[in-house]
């Protein structure tokens, strides 16, 4: 497969994946033909082990954390709110956070438990989401919020009895 084809078969799962994680679509696209062209110049270290899907993944994780790091740096130190989408992939991203996360989904309640999965690990679309429980991509959509919301608390709460 060369890089054209590739590029035609997976930019648009790319670009949902920087989606999900930049607010901004703008950003998003931007990150995901950043990712493109990285791809593009490292691809002779693809060894083809991976799935190639994955692979472009983690090049648009890693080009999104550090476009989203620069941010900060230019932010000179002001206090920023981070988004809930943001705080949820930095704790997804420790391992030990991870695991936190993996046990409280073990306790969460249905449909929060469920959909969060599906839409986090399954990446499923909000659409695809509510047709598996026969609801409305609203539904799915606030469920997921919830869900986020829930995850977040307990992490925050995590936090606070470490300190």
């Amino acid at each position: 497969m060369d890089f054209e084809e590739i590029y035609q078969a997976y930019f648009h799962d790319v670009y949902l994946y920087t989606r999900s994680l930049a607010i901004d679509e703008n950003i998003a696209e931007e990150i995901t033909q950043e990712t493109f062209f990285k791809a593009l110049r490292s691809m002779h270290q693809f060894d083809g082990k991976k799935d190639i899907r994955a692979w472009l993944f983690t090049i648009a994780k890693n080009t999104y954390f550090t476009h989203y790091n620069k941010k900060q740096r230019e932010v000179n130190q002001v206090e920023v709110s981070v988004p809930d989408d943001v705080r949820v992939v930095e704790y997804l991203v420790n391992e030990e956070q991870a695991f936190e996360i993996h046990h409280f989904l073990h306790t969460m309640e249905e449909p929060y438990k469920e959909v969060f999965s599906l839409r986090t690990f399954g990446e499923l679309s909000f659409e695809k989401i509510g047709q598996l429980f026969g609801k409305s991509d609203g539904w799915a959509r606030v469920t997921f919020y919830r869900a986020k919301k829930k995850i977040l608390a307990y992490m925050e709460a995590k936090r606070d009895e470490g300190s």
